[in-house]
């Protein structure tokens, strides 16, 4: 595990990526955009063939800059840090601090991949990734970035996302869950599986955060009274039923939520709070009761008390 810590000074369980596999991601990448940037450089030489040799040049230059330089910058920019290479081979750019890319890191990483990529044939990186503790290349040095993968195999042990309380299984189904990024629900499910390992104080502070920029991007405030940890862990948990309802269906998303809701989070910071759902009394009142001699007997079965399954925290 690379060693990545926030600003809070908790580590994050990123993975940096191997030689081969980056080696791998910028093959493919190569590949894609040397057969964009002869595509390009064919139409372009048939469409200024009645130019003079200057501006043939010129327009060579700026092909050369645009696509061979650019449009790698772009796609990073855009896809925060996931080439088509690093999709391909589970791989993504991060900053040290473990957060996304913005476009003065791909710009930086761009400008010395001229050097260490395309202009040494990628011996320069090579060399720097193999005397790098976690696999650096000098554009990542001087961006401060870092290459982790994202795909790790199930073999390893991954720790899962500790339940939520009972009382508030489901009660996020109509939230909209659309506009949330994939790097917050990465930082969530990161400090969900390591708060145990956290300090209370700086625990608190991280849900804090992270559930007000959940919040923000749902558009729907924090319920009140909701500990923020539990707050995050429902939401994962909703998450996670209906991706189990698109690929298994409702009674496989059914079944899942249920069993996400049986085990106890006993020393959890701010998921041990367990509240009995209050079960409503039914009050008769004598004056609009029928009044009869005989009793009525009714076939219908009993149905026991109706409950909502919901109570707010003490």
């Amino acid at each position: 595990m690379s060693a990545l810590v926030t600003g809070d000074a908790v580590v994050l369980g990123l993975q940096a990526a191997k030689l081969p596999s980056r080696a791998l991601a910028i093959v493919i990448d190569l590949v894609v955009v040397w057969a964009v940037y002869l595509l390009i450089s064919i139409g372009l030489g048939v469409a200024t063939a009645s130019l003079d040799e200057a501006a043939v040049t010129a327009v060579a230059i700026a092909t050369f800059l645009l696509v061979l330089v650019g449009g790698p910058i772009a796609v990073e920019t855009l896809s925060n840090g996931r080439s088509l290479g690093k999709l391909a081979c589970g791989l993504r750019v991060v900053r040290d601090d473990g957060g996304p890319i913005r476009f003065r890191h791909a710009l930086v990483r761009g400008a010395m991949g001229v050097v260490e990529i395309l202009m040494t044939f990628g011996v320069i990186a090579c060399i720097a990734s193999l005397v790098s503790a976690r696999g650096r290349r000098i554009g990542d040095v001087f961006a401060g970035t870092l290459v982790v993968r994202e795909r790790i195999p199930a073999a390893r042990g991954m720790v899962a996302v500790p339940p939520p309380p009972p009382w508030l299984v489901g009660r996020f189904s109509e939230l909209d869950l659309s506009g949330v990024p994939d790097h917050l629900w990465l930082a969530i499910r990161q400090y969900l599986t390591r708060m145990r390992q956290l300090d209370p104080a700086v625990s608190w502070s991280m849900a804090e955060r992270l559930a007000g920029d959940l919040a923000g991007r749902t558009g729907a405030p924090m319920p009140p009274g909701v500990p923020p940890a539990a707050y995050l862990a429902a939401v994962v948990n909703e998450r996670q039923a209906r991706d189990a309802r698109r690929a298994f269906g409702t009674r496989a998303a059914a079944g899942a939520g249920a069993v996400a809701g049986m085990p106890s989070t006993a020393g959890v910071p701010g998921l041990a709070a367990q509240v009995e759902p209050v079960r409503p009394s039914v009050v008769r009142d004598p004056a609009r009761e029928p009044v009869s001699d005989t009793p009525v007997v009714s076939d219908a079965p009993v149905e026991a008390p109706h409950t909502t399954g919901f109570a707010p925290p003490a």
